[in-house]
């Protein structure tokens, strides 16, 4: 027994001596392992629990065995959550620091058990020693709270297995030998400890100290190999979470199966429980109607609006087809791509494209574009068109009287008096400074300028008011028609031009006609 004795001890401090040349080679790469605080501390763990374990061995009388039994769990019910948050971190896992510190709870209780045992007697029953043993060799009945830690223990180390395990089919071969190590590293302790509580380990030692040298060994092995925690595979899941781009997966029956969090993000009431519908069963049940956007086409672009929250949202969809290995065809993918900013600025560029940003009537050059194909449809249907054009009389002296932004209230105020007299069918748009145009289509000389004469009349009636007064608004007109001699628009407001010259050449605040 002496000799096994030593064997063990042997042993464990050989588990301990790799665990510390682990803590210590992981502290200085640790700027190159993601994580590396947690498995600087789960190997400082580790180290601490083999070397408490060697000691007790070592302890001639029982007061000496308590005594490193309790150093021992400074560090062994931590390991258990700390290889479980390791294993959390290669996955990609998040773990939140409240979580991470409630993972805590049962281990610190555990260490504080076994440190005041002798007063409440809930981790160890009795510990006495073997007659004819060792002392490290003691007979002991376990209490409550041991079972308790004992089940806290294994089912940690049974989650980072089961965690490993499922990940093993969607890990790439170049980064399975790692992840074998892991799993080696979460199986071999839990089998062990698994066995110690089943009474089966020889001579009563714990066999887990043991075993860390095997699963220590095999952590320096991976790490300095196949740079096992330096080099950490991106999980195909942890991508299709982190994506910016909504993903709606589809089956061959076009069946909703998966989403991701920025899909359930842009749609609110995508939920889980609508998995197995199709995706007009799904669109349905979300908005009244079946899913918009045609779906047959591989490489399909379309886009699609959709209120979320009291605002509307615009989204680009690409689809694809998902296959398998071997070519059949598995699904389909929809990717939602939000544009609404975009869609945004191109209505807001268009808009300062169009229309003129003080009075937001059209600007001249969308006017003229928009002028000469209405003149073209009043020509081709043998319709009436004619032009007024327009300015405010001695807008100059109001600038300089009163300044450039009365200057612009006088303009917005111009615009305001107007649009109350023309209807739908009307062009309007400032074509210079002060200046105004106006297309009438279907409507004659007469017509125009009688149009013209109830602007005027309008906006004389209604001055102008400031703080200092009211500014009084007078404006000179001129009209015209087209006819075989005016045949473009050009020629068309040429003779308003003229027009409205004659008017201020006779005194403005009057309507002409050419």
């Amino acid at each position: 027994m002496d000799s096994l004795l030593t064997t063990y001890i042997t042993l464990v401090c050989v588990s301990g001596v790799f665990n510390v040349f682990l803590c210590i080679y992981a502290f200085s790469k640790k700027s190159e392992i993601p994580g590396a605080n947690t498995f600087i501390v789960y190997t400082a763990a580790l180290s601490i629990y083999c070397f408490g374990y060697a000691f007790g061995l070592a302890g001639d009388t029982l007061w000496q065995v308590k005594l490193w039994t309790t150093v021992e769990y400074i560090g062994m019910p931590f390991s258990a959550p700390l290889g479980l948050l390791l294993v959390l971190n290669y996955l990609g896992r998040k773990v939140s620091g409240k979580a991470a510190a409630a993972m805590f709870v049962i281990p610190a209780i555990s260490l504080i058990m076994v440190a005041t045992n002798d007063y409440h007697h809930l981790f160890y029953k009795s510990m006495q020693l073997r007659e004819g043993m060792p002392a490290a060799l003691v007979r002991i009945e376990i209490g409550e709270w041991y079972i308790v830690h004992g089940i806290y223990t294994f089912s940690c180390l049974l989650a980072s297995v089961v965690m490993l395990l499922r990940r093993w089919n969607q890990t790439r071969k170049t980064y399975r030998l790692q992840l074998a190590t892991l799993i080696c590293g979460q199986l071999i302790p839990m089998t062990a400890a698994f066995l110690y509580l089943l009474g089966v380990a020889p001579g009563g030692l714990d066999p887990v100290p043991i075993v860390m040298c095997i699963t220590s060994a095999l952590y320096i092995w991976a790490m300095v190999s196949v740079k096992m925690l330096t080099v950490v595979p991106i999980a195909k899941e942890t991508i299709f979470e982190s994506m910016g781009e909504g993903v709606i997966v589809l089956d061959t029956e076009e069946r909703l199966i998966d989403f991701n969090r920025a899909a359930s993000i842009m749609i609110p009431t995508l939920r889980p429980s609508l998995f197995g519908n199709t995706l007009d069963e799904v669109w349905k049940r979300l908005t009244g109607s079946p899913f918009p956007v045609v779906r047959h086409s591989e490489g399909m672009l379309e886009e699609l609006a959709w209120t979320a929250e009291g605002e509307q949202r615009c989204y680009q969809i690409r689809s694809s087809v998902v296959r398998h290995r071997n070519g059949d065809k598995a699904g389909s993918l929809f990717m939602l791509i939000d544009v609404t900013e975009l869609k945004r600025l191109q209505r807001d560029l268009e808009h300062l494209a169009y229309y003129d940003g003080l009075t937001q009537i059209y600007n001249r050059t969308q006017f003229i574009t928009r002028s000469r194909e209405m003149m073209k449809e009043c020509r081709e249907t043998g319709l009436s068109f004619s032009v007024v054009l327009f300015d405010i009389d001695h807008f100059k002296n109001v600038n300089d009287s009163f300044g450039h932004d009365t200057g612009d209230k006088l303009i917005v105020h111009v615009v305001t008096v107007c649009k109350r007299l023309l209807t739908g069918d009307m062009l309007f748009g400032r074509y210079g400074g002060e200046e105004f145009v106006i297309a009438l289509p279907s409507a004659t000389l007469r017509e125009a300028a009688g149009l013209a004469e109830r602007l005027r009349a309008a906006l004389e009636a209604e001055p102008l008011p400031t703080a200092n007064g009211q500014i009084v608004v007078t404006s000179s007109f001129g009209a015209a028609q087209a006819t075989d001699l005016v045949d473009t628009l050009e020629s068309l407001l040429h003779a308003a031009d003229e027009a409205l010259y004659v008017s201020k050449r006779g005194g403005r605040n009057r309507v002409s006609v050419q």
